[in-house]
């Protein structure tokens, strides 16, 4: 497995992964508003392929925004992997990885839509985003929050909204290169978390 940054050439791929893991209308959901006209962060947008075959078996991406106008944040998500890879460890790698990258480029917190049993392995809890609001419908107990550094969600509250055009990001240089390489400590850590009851 090789974990590296996503390329033009992998959108396809990717968009295919996507459909066959949350299907054709995945874009109206709720976390989609949030993501309209704005570009997923480039050094956290991440994929996994097969060591072997080059086959794209995941991936990760995350979404700059705001919550209540002012206090920058990430959005996690989509996270997707292929059938035949789920229950490896792989999904768990990716997400890991990507918290990993975003603390390094200076993020502070990250949010997401998802399973809370599954997500609080990595320390993501709906406790965080109690003082937030989605810009539609969402269940809110699915509706999470995770500070990469200590205090790095205090005090923040408000609607969620886009990230402004032009606005710079967190973080100039991407920590890293292209190719973050076949992590296997990374993997074990994923593992051990999600066999780790929450």
């Amino acid at each position: 497995m090789n974990i590296a940054l996503e390329l033009p050439q992998h959108a396809h791929g990717i968009e295919a992964l996507l459909d066959l893991s949350f299907g054709p209308h995945r874009t109206a959901k709720t976390a989609y508003r949030l993501r309209e006209g704005v570009a997923p962060v480039p050094e956290l947008s991440l994929i996994a392929t097969d060591d072997a075959t080059g086959a794209l078996d995941g991936t990760i991406r995350f979404w700059p925004i705001l919550i209540g106008g002012r206090t920058p944040t990430l959005l996690l998500g989509p996270i997707a992997v292929a059938p035949h890879r789920r229950g490896t460890g792989l999904g768990g790698a990716l997400i890991l990885s990507g918290l990993d990258r975003a603390r390094q480029l200076g993020w502070r917190s990250t949010l997401l839509v998802g399973d809370a049993p599954y997500y609080s392995r990595f320390g993501f809890t709906r406790e965080l985003t109690r003082d937030m609001a989605m810009p539609g419908p969402v269940e809110l107990s699915r509706f999470l929050g995770l500070e990469l550094v200590p205090g790095g969600l205090a005090g923040a509250g408000g609607l969620l909204g886009r990230w402004p055009a032009g606005r710079p990001l967190p973080g100039a240089e991407a920590p890293g290169t292209d190719a973050l390489g076949a992590d296997a400590a990374v993997i074990d850590r994923a593992r051990q978390a999600v066999a780790t009851p929450a």
